[in-house]
Formats: C-alpha cells, structure tokens, sequence
C-alpha cells in the first residue's frame, strides 16, 4: 500500500473531492496548535492553581470560587476546535473512520465540520474583539487578577487561531461543496 492510497478516504462521497490546498493544510495545523499549544499550557498552569502572571491575592478567591473549574473545563474544550481543525484537511473529515460505530466508513455531512468551523471563527473573533477594546480600559486597574499582558499574548494567539480556522473552513466547504 503507497503513501497515497493509505490516506485516502474509502467512503464514496469522498473521492470525488480534491484534497485540500497546501495553504490550507497549514492552516489547519497552526489552528490545532494554537487551539492546544498556544491556548492549553498557561490555562493548565492556571487550572493546577498556579498564579503565574497573576496577581496571587487576587486569584486565590477566584480560582476557588470556581475558576479552577472553569479553567479545566476550558483546557478540555479547547481539544474540540484542535480536533475540528484537523478534520477540515484530513481525511477523517471526509469520511468517518473504521473505528466510529454506526457512521463508519460513511461520508461525513458537510454541515458537520461547515458550520462550527465557521461559527467558532465568528465566536473567537467577536471574543478578540471584545478583549482588544477591554484590555486597554483595565491596563492599570487593580481589581484585575491577570497581567494585562495575558491579554495581549490572548489576542495575538486567537488572531492566529482565528485566521487558520477560518481559512481551513473555507478551504473545506469549497472542495465539498
């Protein structure tokens, strides 16, 4: 079996689409690690209770009253758009894999991966939006728990994250369209 035909999809609604642009391959990739590598560590530090870059009277109270909840649960959901990414260019985008009960080896619906590949592109933006406009108004407040410095590094990472989702969805929906 070559390199070619082991990354192929088996499902009949897949081979007729062209794979994707190497453009948006990248993409998908820099998506993935800036949804795991640039998001993950400094929220897992944060999850363990570690008040890096924060102002630790301040975090103590609020990672107590749940933001130590609220952290961990973000760290598992940033898995999702990594994941969401990577199908955009992959061929388990196309068709579901062996291992899937009940779906596999059938196409996957185009909606499935179209629409919160979008979706999550508009969320994150509005969401960089939001923090670009706030962060200057809280530069030097002292009721602020995190280093406004977080900030700037959260709008330069979701800006990445952003621009790569939101090409691997464009790339995607016009291939299977």
């Amino acid at each position: 079996m070559s390199l070619e035909t082991a990354h192929r999809p088996v499902c009949a609604e897949a081979a007729t689409v062209p794979p994707p642009s190497p453009r948006a391959v990248v993409a998908a990739y820099v998506a993935a690690a800036a949804a795991t590598i640039g998001f993950i560590p400094l929220h897992a530090v944060w999850a363990l209770g570690i008040p890096l870059f924060a102002d630790p009277d301040l975090f103590r109270p609020w990672y107590e009253d749940g933001g130590g909840t609220y952290l961990l649960a973000l760290n598992l959901l940033a898995l999702l758009p990594a994941v969401l990414a990577l199908a955009l260019v992959r061929p388990w985008g196309l068709c579901f894999p062996r291992w899937v009960p009940i779906v596999r080896r059938r196409g996957v619906p185009r909606m499935l991966l179209v629409v919160p590949g979008a979706g999550l592109s508009a969320a994150l933006l509005a969401y960089t939006v939001f923090a670009a406009v706030v962060m200057p108004f809280q530069w030097n407040d002292p009721a602020v728990i995190f280093s406004p410095w977080t900030g700037v590094y959260g709008v330069v990472q979701f800006s990445v994250w952003i621009t790569g989702l939101a090409i691997a969805t464009r790339s995607y929906a016009r291939r299977t369209r």
